[in-house]
């Protein structure tokens, strides 16, 4: 018998979230650090997955996509700045790790808007993996 037929499937899900704009107090300059800037933020969230989804899955067999909405808005406090959009990434790949024990890998890309010139798109991808327990 074949063994790669009996091999266990390790699915998983990516969920995305992409080009959410939020205002962010975030910066180094002078310029920056009175007034929230607008970021592009995305995300790309890899969870365990369910081995099939039948046309009558709960939501629970999945994650609601505005819980990772939320990690990019409203999980972001309005009165804290952020020094560095590494940061602001961090802490929202940190929420998305304790909204649900499931997600396994986030990926946190933000683009600050108000440094493009031509409309280029300047800024990071944070990866984060779960610890291994």
């Amino acid at each position: 018998m074949n063994a790669t037929l009996n091999a266990p499937i390790n699915d998983s899900l990516e969920l995305e979230v992409h080009d959410l704009v939020v205002s962010v107090l975030t910066g180094i300059y002078s310029e920056e650090t009175h007034l929230p800037q607008p970021l592009r933020i995305s995300l790309t969230v890899k969870l365990d997955a369910p081995r099939r989804f039948a046309p009558d899955s709960p939501l629970s067999a999945s994650k609601n996509y505005l819980d990772l909405k939320h990690a990019a808005t409203g999980a972001l406090s309005p009165g804290v700045h952020f020094t560095l959009i590494e940061a602001v990434a961090d802490h929202i790949a940190e929420t998305l790790f304790l909204q649900d024990g499931r997600v396994r890998r986030v990926a946190v890309k933000i683009v600050k808007l108000a440094i493009s010139e031509e409309g280029e798109a300047i800024g990071i991808t944070l990866v984060r993996h779960r610890p291994c327990a």
